[in-house]
């Protein structure tokens, strides 16, 4: 018998948790046709000895909304082992839209996302206007990986409302209905379910909040009812004012609205640095909830959630500054040229910050590190903070930033821990992703091209949480667990995340030893020459997606096998 693909001799890590083996398997029409001993040849094989084999990645929380539509490489995700993208995320993306709405949502995605407006307006064709029309146009364009939507409230609020929507005017009994008709149409098109947005620092480009901010439980529950009406799904909410106000308090209606529709809720879990968010309480009350049958867990990133500073990225400690912006569109070598005249320095350094992007007030001195390393430290020593190398040289934190800023060329980096670094470590998270109600997620791929690269997380797990932590390190089957068959089951995705007969032929062969992150690097290679941070990685020497070699040694092939995946998927009839 000959097989699609045959892959020899690798260390199998199932995606379910349990012990890994050495073993082949067999790939036939996009599936795993066998697993153990396979005596049948392939059309291609590949020899994994001394390699691990997993199930592809699934990365829960993805923004390739757009990049979907204008590219057919979804990268950095694809570079990472990720095999299905869930996007869509945060409530926020590109449908239902009339077309005099165009700039209602580009004016959203800029400012949540940090998609440059000129990016969406020359990389959109807006051929479409319903939430079907736009995942057919999805469906229409190759691509690496699979993705599967949700349906973004944000969108469907204007669409809806129209300007009262976009003002967050309170929704009427007729708006409510229509949400609801809306959100079982999105459903049965291939939704697998709809996400919202409650957080404060959620603005658009023009500094309003979001459509979908503080929308009411009645409003959650018409849409949730509407997904239940065409079978049920998934309701993603991004955390409202988790650092803000009562965490617990603004998830109640949240989990309340998911038990009377009976859908599954997934929620972002942030940790503050300072420990100011009340996790501890949202996750009992989530429990509460499990109880009484609902079905909870929450998003939780594996490193601290940050932004990478500079000055040809969006944002840097400066870029409020008067006398910076006078200066900020010059390119990079003038401008570093004018930063380095002790007269700009020490005028930039005189002033402060004003009003600007809504991250920019979480920066902290004792939370931003020099990046400057081959290897990307994502947990560093307190000793590397601008706050104690400026202390370190008898200088202002200001002053240290402003200087590293300059290195390279300019081209030098910062990173900003906002979040997720309580007590400069990462153990508090540890702890919490080994619950069986808190996921990894939050990779947010295809957003925030210009001050975050964080869809490399997965193999931030396999590599810092695996091999290379001194304490707190996890098994690697557990790891490939929680990259694998545990989103899949969040995302009602039950066909893929496993090695097992009849599941659907996702896989990573990877030299585990061979694992490494590279620095973020600058790229221009999104619509209109904009500029995006990419991530690469050495030791993937094979990533399929139904069967077909996407990448191999860490570079893309031309194959473009990936499919917008049309609803939840249950577990194959033919799975042992």
């Amino acid at each position: 018998m000959e097989y699609q693909v045959v892959i020899r001799g690798g260390t199998i890590v199932d995606g379910l948790g349990g012990d890994p083996y050495v073993g082949d398997v067999a790939v036939s029409n996009g599936l795993i046709a066998a697993v153990g001993e396979v005596k049948g040849a392939g059309a291609r094989e590949i020899d994994a000895t001394g390699l691990l084999v997993t199930p592809g990645f699934i990365d829960l929380h993805t923004h390739y909304d757009g990049q979907a539509i204008w590219s057919d490489r979804l990268n950095p995700s694809s570079g990472h082992g990720v095999t299905t993208a869930v996007m869509g995320n945060c409530g926020v993306g590109f449908a239902p839209c009339r077309p005099e709405d165009h700039d209602v949502l580009v004016d959203v995605m800029a400012g949540v996302e940090d998609i440059p407006d000129v990016v969406m307006v020359e990389g959109l064709p807006w051929d479409w206007e319903t939430f079907p029309q736009y995942l057919d146009a999805v469906d229409s364009r190759p691509r690496d990986i699979d993705v599967a939507p949700l349906l973004p409230h944000s969108p469907l609020r204007v669409y809806v409302m129209g300007q009262r929507g976009a003002d967050r005017e309170a929704a009427t009994p007729e708006d409510l209905a229509r949400m609801r008709e809306l959100a079982r149409e999105a459903v049965e098109a291939g939704a697998l379910g709809f996400a919202s947005s409650h957080t404060g620092f959620h603005r658009t480009e023009s500094g309003a909040q979001i459509p979908s901010y503080q929308a009411g439980r009645e409003e959650l529950q018409a849409i949730g009812a509407g997904v239940a009406d065409a079978g049920g799904g998934l309701m993603q909410i991004s955390a409202p004012d988790a650092l803000e106000g009562d965490f617990e308090a603004a998830m109640r209606p949240v989990f309340e609205a998911a038990g009377a529709t009976g859908l599954n809720v997934t929620y972002t879990l942030p940790i503050d640095n300072g420990g100011r968010t009340n996790w501890a309480g949202v996750l009992s009350l989530g429990e509460e909830y499990q109880a009484k049958g609902v079905s909870i867990t929450a998003q939780l990133f594996p490193r601290p959630i940050g932004m990478i500073l500079g000055l040809e990225l969006s944002a840097n400690p400066f870029v409020t500054y008067p006398s910076y912006r006078t200066i900020a569109d010059l390119p990079l070598e003038e401008r570093v040229a004018e930063m380095r005249k002790p007269d700009v320095r020490a005028r930039i350094l005189a002033e402060g910050p004003t009003d600007g992007h809504p991250l920019l007030y979480l920066l902290n001195w004792q939370w931003m590190f020099a990046f400057d390393e081959e290897t990307p430290n994502y947990e560093p020593d307190p000793s590397r903070s601008i706050l104690a190398l400026a202390k370190a040289r008898g200088v202002s934190p200001e002053e240290e930033a402003y200087d590293r800023l300059l290195a390279q060329d300019g081209h030098a980096m910062l990173f900003s821990a906002l979040g997720n670094f309580l007590d400069n470590s990462l153990d508090t998270v540890g702890e919490l992703l080994r619950r069986d109600d808190v996921v990894l997620g939050l990779g947010d791929g295809g957003a925030h091209y210009g001050m975050i690269c964080d869809a490399s997380f997965t193999t931030f797990v396999l590599t810092h949480w695996t091999r290379d932590r001194a304490t707190g390190r996890y098994t690697i089957p557990t790891a490939v667990r929680e990259l694998t068959s545990a989103p899949a089951s969040v995302a009602g995705l039950e066909d893929r995340g496993r090695i097992a007969v009849g599941y659907k032929a996702d896989l990573n062969v990877i030299d585990y030893d061979g694992l490494r992150l590279h620095m973020p690097e600058v790229v221009h290679d999104l619509p209109a020459g904009g500029m995006r941070l990419d991530q690469r990685a050495d030791g993937y020497v094979a990533t399929l997606v139904s069967g077909e070699v996407i990448a191999e040694h860490s570079k893309p092939t031309s194959a473009r096998p990936g499919k917008l995946v049309r609803g939840r998927r249950n577990a194959p009839a033919a799975a042992e």
